[in-house]
């Protein structure tokens, strides 16, 4: 069996990616630094489910931090494979925070990418995001589309990770898959993405704030199927970007409907103005991951939102009492 470190350990994506990696008999050594970029009950939730798995070690730190890297090196074998998921993630609060997300998205990757070229791993899986492709990409979205206009600072932030990686494999022969993903939802989810805060609005009977006029199109893609492609993307390829999204598209209309059609409840829609940085249609074109790695997103748009759906009246105690930024 191999030996993994996972960043972003308390992530939403890092929680699955972990159980499937302990479940095949790995080990794994998360680190998170339990930051409030939005409500930690999330994060002390997805570690509390993580915390009995076998081989699992959990270490609260940040990779941002001078010296981690070397303490890491000192305390610990020899990596297998790095996952790189930890990140200052949302559009809308990288507008109201650069500095941050720039911090943490790319000096955090250096920080990463020096313990790899010192012998710490020589093969890195690494986040992106297919916000990278800006606003008129073409549909469905290939990794040859352009990528070099973000409209907002995270996005920005992961194409300076995207560029620092590369150049790693190409000065130090770092075995590289980007994976660029595509709306990602699933059972505790981020509370400032569309699918939790629809959830939890219908829900509690709040108001629904939808922006724009709703007919945004997006290819939603479930945690699952995103963490099987990160484990797929462990195997050797040099260096490769590669685009995670789901099969199916849906308005942010019809996404709403389908939520109150399971809760039970109409909701009170407010449409207020689009933030600049949204974008009007996102979906990938998946052709490269199935050839590459064998990939292709199977869980259905209903049936994942009844996952999500279900976890939230499961956890509904606390969960109705999450903060949404």
């Amino acid at each position: 069996m191999s030996r993994y470190l996972v960043t972003g350990a308390a992530g939403f994506i890092a929680r699955a990616v972990i159980q499937r990696l302990a479940a095949a008999g790995h080990t794994v050594v998360g680190v998170d630094n339990l930051n409030d970029s939005y409500d930690p009950r999330l994060k002390e939730w997805r570690l509390q489910q993580l915390a009995s798995l076998p081989g699992f070690t959990f270490i609260k730190d940040d990779i941002c931090r001078t010296g981690f890297f070397h303490e890491l090196t000192t305390n610990q074998p020899a990596f297998d494979g790095v996952i790189h998921l930890a990140a200052r993630a949302g559009v809308r609060q990288a507008v109201e925070m650069p500095d941050v997300y720039l911090q943490t998205n790319a000096a955090g990757t250096l920080n990463l990418l020096e313990w790899c070229r010192k012998g710490g791993s020589n093969k890195l899986v690494m986040a992106s995001t297919s916000s990278i492709y800006g606003a008129n990409p073409p549909l469905p979205t290939t990794e040859e589309a352009d990528s070099c206009h973000p409209l907002q600072i995270y996005a920005a932030s992961k194409k300076a990770a995207e560029v620092m990686a590369y150049t790693y494999h190409h000065l130090y022969d770092l075995d590289t898959t980007i994976v660029r993903f595509f709306t990602v939802y699933g059972p505790a989810g981020r509370p400032d993405m569309v699918m939790f805060r629809f959830t939890r609005w219908v829900t509690e009977g709040d108001e629904v704030l939808i922006t724009g006029d709703g007919n945004q199109m997006r290819g939603f893609t479930y945690l699952e199927d995103i963490a099987d492609g990160v484990i797929k993307a462990l195997k050797p390829v040099g260096y490769e970007i590669i685009n995670l999204g789901g099969h199916e598209t849906i308005t942010i209309n019809d996404l709403l409907g389908r939520i109150e059609t399971l809760v039970g409840k109409k909701a009170n829609v407010q449409y207020i103005a689009r933030h600049p940085a949204d974008v009007d249609a996102n979906w990938a074109d998946v052709t490269k991951a199935r050839q590459l790695l064998g990939w292709e997103p199977h869980v259905t748009l209903d049936a994942g939102i009844a996952q999500m759906v279900n976890w939230y009246l499961e956890q509904r105690v606390w969960a109705r009492n999450i903060i949404i930024p």
